[in-house]
């Protein structure tokens, strides 16, 4: 049985949002999937985070109500799909890595490109979209093992200076959707 995840599991610092969404179900229509990555970022101090650059339009809705879609376009072909966490005016952000698909769902969800192409996620249409309405939302289903969680750093923000050493990314060690090198996966390299 699913349980919709309501505005206030998202009222809380995006470290933790990250954490405690691992191992919940994405639903978007007849389509599930199981989270299994995810990165936080965690305010404008955060130089990986986009609020680092001030408020834009672009970033406009990290400013607003916990709970919504913030997705955006990068590398001129993936939408990224976010949830804004915190108060409204912290802007912080939880980037949704990958996911295991279910209900015999044959596809690949193992990087944020493909889990949004996969669920028909776009900037146009789901930018600022409500994540506690009925559109698209997160669910915990009791039925589901708890996994090991463990934390590494994020993928991608070599820019992000001191930032892109810090452990705010959180994986479920046991999935195989898990996107990066193995050693980014929680296990060491070979």
């Amino acid at each position: 049985m699913l349980k919709k995840l309501g505005r206030n599991f998202y009222r809380r610092q995006a470290e933790i949002v990250a954490h405690d969404l691992i191992g919940t179900v994405l639903v978007r229509g007849r389509r599930r999937a199981r989270i299994v990555e995810t990165e936080a970022y965690v305010g404008p101090h955060d130089l990986a985070c986009h609020a680092s650059k001030g408020r834009t339009s672009r970033t406009e809705v990290m400013f607003g109500d916990a709970g919504h879609a913030y997705v955006y376009f990068i590398y001129g072909m993936y939408d990224m799909l976010n949830i804004v966490a915190a108060k409204a005016g912290d802007a912080q952000a939880v980037l949704i890595r990958a996911a295991e698909p279910m209900d015999g769902w044959d596809t690949d969800l193992s990087g944020p490109g493909k889990l949004t192409r996969a669920f028909g996620i776009t900037v146009k249409r789901d930018n600022g979209l409500d994540l506690t309405g009925t559109k698209m939302f997160f669910a915990r289903d009791a039925a589901l093992p708890v996994r090991r969680i463990r934390k590494t750093p994020r993928i991608g923000v070599d820019y992000a200076q001191h930032w892109k050493h810090e452990p705010l990314r959180f994986i479920d060690a046991d999935s195989k959707a898990v996107s990066g090198p193995r050693h980014l996966r929680g296990h060491p390299p070979p």
